[in-house]
């Protein structure tokens, strides 16, 4: 989105892929400039060199005002290449999760960049405290207003779910982070107390990063009694339309960077319930536009639950704040404003005339 929004800043832009994939094609139809590298793996030297070369190259060619390098990955080819363009001083990254010293992090705070962006305060701060300590900023993320999918609302108009129950969803990867199983269990308490509620988890193992935890979640449905009161989608391309059949939406992340599901479901009029710690602090104003848990364990989980469940015109009343807060503060056309306003600041204020992204 920040991409579609760099020519009507007045900016000229060149996209760097370090993989192929669906977005180079599609940004390359929008009429953009955009190139592709096979950079491999890390542990792939024989491949990373040449990489880091054809982008010094692609920089000396360009001659960009800007290099900004899209996570810390992109940036451990991006620095070297700068230092080799000698546009060290052009060089920046963005850190999209909340850093907690794992080696990749390390790394790319060690290599040379004038500031490094963020997607949350609480991952600036985070960043900020790595050595050796960069400038950050923060620039939060956006969402387009709700738009039709046709297929999409086609397939989520299909699932059987029921009427006059309450529809709590959750939105992600299958990962114990994501919290999955502590909304089951939190749903299981919700039933100890007198509320019935039927939960839609949407997503897969994608990348098939935690199989495990993916193919525990039917048996702990099963544990947990809630056999015909809860329904997995597996994988989808777009989750907006699932999103549209919750009455509740639920980020049960405790680590949470950001919260990007929050503002799909703010779009389109859903109450949300988030954990009150990391990014969707900066989103969700308590009991106003969402609620924040005391924190992501069950009961907690419930207990926020159970106010938005109690009290639909509550419910309602915050489902209507949230799209409020959503249109003035989080579309795709605010953030691309805030994105190009912070990368000006970052130059100083000086006209940028080009911009790398890798």
């Amino acid at each position: 989105m920040a991409l579609e929004g760099a020519q009507e800043a007045g900016h000229e832009l060149d996209v760097v892929f370090l993989e192929s994939g669906p977005w180079p094609s599609e940004l390359s139809g929008a009429g953009l400039r955009v190139q592709t590298l096979q950079a491999g793996q890390l542990r792939q030297i024989h491949r990373g060199l040449p990489t880091v070369l054809r982008l010094a190259g692609i920089m000396r060619a360009r001659d960009p005002d800007l290099v900004l390098s899209w996570m810390g990955k992109a940036h451990l080819y991006a620095a070297p290449a700068a230092a080799l363009a000698r546009m060290s001083d052009r060089v920046l990254w963005w850190q999209h999760g909340i850093p907690e010293r794992h080696w990749l992090d390390r790394c790319a705070t060690l290599l040379p960049a004038i500031a490094v962006g963020a997607s949350s305060n609480v991952s600036a701060r985070a960043q900020s405290r790595m050595f050796p300590s960069r400038p950050t900023f923060v620039v939060a993320p956006g969402a387009r207003v709700s738009q039709a999918d046709a297929e999409g609302e086609k397939a989520a108009a299909a699932l059987e779910l029921p009427a006059a129950t309450p529809v709590i969803g959750i939105v992600g990867r299958l990962q114990p982070w994501k919290g999955q199983d502590r909304l089951l269990e939190a749903q299981a308490l919700l039933r100890e107390r007198g509320l019935p509620t039927h939960t839609l988890i949407v997503g897969g193992d994608a990348h098939g990063l935690s199989p495990d935890y993916a193919g525990s979640l039917p048996g702990l449905v099963d544990r947990l009694g809630l056999a015909g009161a809860v329904t997995m989608t597996g994988q989808v391309p777009d989750a907006g339309p699932y999103v549209e059949r919750m009455d509740i939406l639920v980020n049960a992340s405790e680590a949470e960077p950001f919260g990007i599901v929050l503002l799909e479901a703010m779009a389109r009029g859903v109450a949300v319930v988030a954990v009150g710690a990391g990014g969707p602090t900066e989103i969700v104003e308590h009991r106003k536009s969402g609620v924040l848990a005391v924190c992501g364990d069950p009961t907690a989980l419930a207990d926020a639950l159970e106010s938005l469940l109690v009290s639909p015109d509550l419910r309602d009343a915050i489902a209507r704040a949230g799209r409020d807060r959503f249109m003035e503060h989080f579309t795709d056309v605010a953030m691309r404003k805030r994105f190009f306003e912070a990368l000006e600041t970052v130059l100083d204020k000086r006209v940028n005339k080009s911009v790398t992204a890798v």
